[in-house]
């Protein structure tokens, strides 16, 4: 007879697609609790950006379906794959400091909610950083329109070569309305 334990590895395994599936669920066993509430791409993405950022795995008490991001807010609750806490990530390894990273977080809670699919249809801007034109994305990778990683890349090397920081382009964008 099989443990609880292992028939709720099963039913993970599954809905992910069988063998390939346990091979996951096995390297990164506290993901496998979202492959039963999540697409199969959803779930590939998350491991895939876990894994390159070498995000250590969840805590048991912080194990909650990844449902995107929202606008930022101080009461909202952010788990390890959140597209702020990667690109807060990316900033300390630019070497900017922590009002850095506040200027950033107002700039792009402003410009997308942090939504890597944030579309504004006047202007055709897309993305996190909202690049215009969007396909400008495909210099950071293959996958700019789905992979939170690739735009945050993105959008901080544009920053930098663009503005040189964060905070100076919050201050064009709150001057112009854009950056």
């Amino acid at each position: 007879m099989r443990s609880r334990t292992h028939a709720r590895g099963m039913s993970a395994a599954f809905a992910l697609g069988g063998a390939a599936a346990m091979v996951v669920a096995a390297a990164v066993p506290t993901l496998a609790f979202a492959a039963t509430a999540a697409p199969v791409a959803t779930v590939a993405r998350r491991v895939s950006v876990a894994w390159r950022l070498g995000v250590p795995p969840l805590h048991p008490a912080q194990r909650l379906p990844f449902r995107g991001v929202h606008r930022a807010s101080r009461t909202s609750v952010r788990t390890a794959l959140d597209p702020r806490i990667l690109a807060e990530t990316l900033v300390a390894g630019r070497g900017w400091y922590s009002g850095q990273w506040t200027c950033l977080d107002e700039l792009w809670s402003r410009e997308s909610g942090w939504r890597f699919d944030a579309v504004n249809y006047g202007s055709g801007a897309y993305g996190i950083p909202q690049a215009l034109p969007a396909w400008k994305m495909a210099t950071a990778g293959p996958d700019w329109r789905t992979d939170p990683l690739t735009q945050i890349q993105w959008g901080l090397g544009y920053i930098a070569g663009t503005y040189g920081t964060p905070c100076t382009a919050l201050a064009h964008s709150d001057w112009y309305g854009y950056y």
